[in-house]
C-alpha cells in the first residue's frame, strides 16, 4: 500500500534532510526520527515512495556532490571523499566505482569542459549518479 499524503510529507522531510546534510554522519534511526517513524517502518515506506532505500538515496546524493567537486578539479580525491561524508577512502572509491562505473581518480582526470557551459542544475541531471546493475545480472 503506497504511503498516504501525511506520510509522504514526513518522508520528504527526511529526504530533504539527506539533501541538506549529506556530509554529516546520518543513520536510519536519526532519519526515522525526523520522519516521526520507527526505523523499520521508515525504511519500508521510504523504499515504497522513492524506489530505493534511505541508505541508497544518501549514497547517491554523496556521489553526485563528489562528482561535482571532482569536475572542478581543485580538490584531490581524498579531500572530496571526506568532504561529502565518507569515513574512508576505500569505501568512497568502491561506492563511487559501483555507481559511476569508473574510479573517482579516473573521473577527476577526464575532460569536463563540455559541462562548463551547462547551468549547474542541468549538469546535475546530466551527470546524475545511477546505480549500475551488479555483475552476474543479480539485483
Amino acid at each position: 500500500m503506497p504511503p498516504h499524503l501525511d506520510e509522504l510529507r514526513r518522508l520528504r522531510k527526511a529526504r530533504d534532510r539527506m539533501d541538506r546534510e549529506y556530509a554529516l554522519p546520518l543513520n536510519v534511526a536519526a532519519l526515522a526520527r525526523t520522519a516521526g517513524m520507527s526505523p523499520s517502518h521508515f525504511t519500508r515506506r521510504f523504499r515504497e515512495a522513492y524506489s530505493e532505500t534511505p541508505y541508497a538515496y544518501l549514497m547517491t546524493r554523496r556521489i553526485e556532490r563528489a562528482k561535482a567537486l571532482l569536475r572542478r578539479g581543485d580538490r584531490n580525491v581524498t579531500e572530496v571523499c571526506f568532504e561529502v561524508g565518507f569515513a574512508s577512502l576505500g569505501s568512497f572509491s568502491t561506492r563511487f566505482s559501483e555507481i559511476v562505473g569508473e574510479p573517482p581518480s579516473a573521473y577527476r582526470a577526464r575532460d569536463h569542459r563540455d559541462l562548463r557551459v551547462v547551468p549547474p542544475c542541468q549538469a546535475m541531471v546530466l551527470t546524475r549518479a545511477r546505480r549500475r546493475q551488479p555483475r552476474g545480472g543479480r539485483s
